[in-house]
């Protein structure tokens, strides 16, 4: 069997709807490996794929109408006669530490009615996911890791993404490592929906507003009870147990251990606002000792 035939071959059993030049590097070096595709002997007499055989199989393959170069993501492909997939599904598989999570991750879990204008992802600030990248390469390729390297193959790097087809990214690199979940025969991975009213608290400016966000802790607040309360217990920080808190506890009326323990964290301080992305405004919670910046009678 001819190496590009396997190379296509190989490809096309990915459930991947786009590949990367780190998942054509894997795919080349398992093959010069163990020259073998399907129970066929694959025509090749080098153990290892050097840097210029990746180029040249690369634009064989793409001369050949078999891979085609993504329209807005650089380094990245489509296959011959496979469907793009969704934006968020594309971005899941591109960037493999990733997930989509603010106003697109309420919008998945059905707690929101509006249709997100960009699609929102979050991930590891740099040098994490630098760190990631190299596990999950070591991983990977296992004892060829090395060699792999030495040899000057793709590595395994942060895509820039800005849009997708038609769709804007906003892109959200975080020291807090997001709870999320992998969706079911997809690559889509979303925050989880306790995580999903954490990042409500902390970003409601990319949760469709404070306003927004209260409607939504109205609405699902005691069905989700403890899935808010155990991630922002676990995850959060003193001021987002006391925002919670006073949501749950003033507004919604909810009084639990949890919830009463977060009390202890109240304390005074102009920062100390319940929307993070809003102006002070000199209207407090007295349990809570909050600043109520919200600017409309909603309470």
């Amino acid at each position: 069997m001819k190496v590009e035939k396997a190379i296509t071959l190989s490809l096309g059993s990915l459930d991947k709807p786009v590949i990367s030049r780190y998942q054509f590097g894997l795919t080349v070096n398992k093959i010069y490996r163990s020259k073998v595709y399907g129970g066929e002997t694959v025509n090749l007499h080098k153990d290892f794929a050097e840097k210029a055989d990746i180029a040249e199989h690369l634009n064989l393959l793409i001369d050949q109408g078999v891979l085609f170069p993504h329209k807005n993501l650089s380094k990245i492909f489509t296959l011959l006669g496979r469907s793009d997939g969704d934006p968020e599904d594309i971005a899941c598989a591109v960037d493999p530490f990733c997930y989509i999570s603010h106003l697109s991750a309420m919008s998945y879990h059905g707690l929101t009615d509006r249709i997100p204008k960009k699609l929102f992802i979050s991930s590891p600030p740099t040098d994490t996911w630098r760190s990631l990248a190299k596990e999950k390469m070591q991983k990977d390729l296992g004892d060829d890791f090395e060699n792999y390297c030495e040899h000057g193959l793709p590595k395994l790097v942060r895509p820039n993404m800005n849009k997708i087809e038609k769709t804007d990214l906003h892109c959200l690199s975080s020291k807090h490592l997001g709870a999320y979940k992998n969706v079911r025969g997809r690559p889509l991975r979303v925050s989880t929906i306790g995580r999903t009213f954490l990042d409500m608290l902390r970003n409601p400016e990319l949760c469709g507003g404070i306003n927004h966000i209260l409607d939504v802790f109205d609405e699902y607040g005691e069905k989700y009870l403890r899935l808010i309360t155990d991630d922002i217990d676990k995850n959060g920080e003193p001021i987002d147990k006391v925002r919670a808190g006073y949501i749950l506890n003033e507004r919604l009326g909810i009084n639990n251990e949890v919830i009463n323990g977060w009390s202890s964290f109240a304390q005074r301080g102009g920062s100390r606002k319940l929307d993070s992305s809003s102006e002070y405004f000199p209207k407090w919670s007295d349990k809570w000792k909050i600043s109520l910046n919200i600017f409309r009678n909603s309470d």
